[in-house]
């Protein structure tokens, strides 16, 4: 299992949000990984283990709600965490065309 998993739930239509480009940084701005969620809006990304310091995920959701003929305010969502010394960091987006929330689940 990679360091780092995600998976997005699209609120507004209930279903995942398939699709997604997100891309892991640290906190320099070096890419750490990429990907797109896949039908079930999952997706794991990164080497195996990550340096403990801090580091975002950044999702296209502006291109994801633009697919679908949705307006969005968020062009993009960056989440920016610390990893420390957990095996394994999962980080969910829950997602509407006008607000996000997140939490670190596990």
């Amino acid at each position: 299992m990679t360091h780092v998993t995600t998976h997005i739930l699209d609120a507004t239509a209930g279903t995942p949000a398939a699709g997604v480009d997100v891309s892991l940084q640290s906190a320099d701005g070096t890419p750490r990984g990429s990907g797109r969620t896949d039908a079930d809006g999952r997706l794991a990304l990164g080497p195996e283990a990550l340096e403990p310091g801090d580091y975002a995920l950044t999702f296209a959701t502006g291109d994801y709600f633009a697919a679908q003929g949705v307006a969005a305010f968020h062009p993009s969502v960056t989440i920016a965490f610390t990893v420390a010394d957990r095996p394994h960091y999962h980080v969910p987006l829950l997602l509407s065309p006008f607000a996000y929330t997140t939490y670190r689940g596990s």
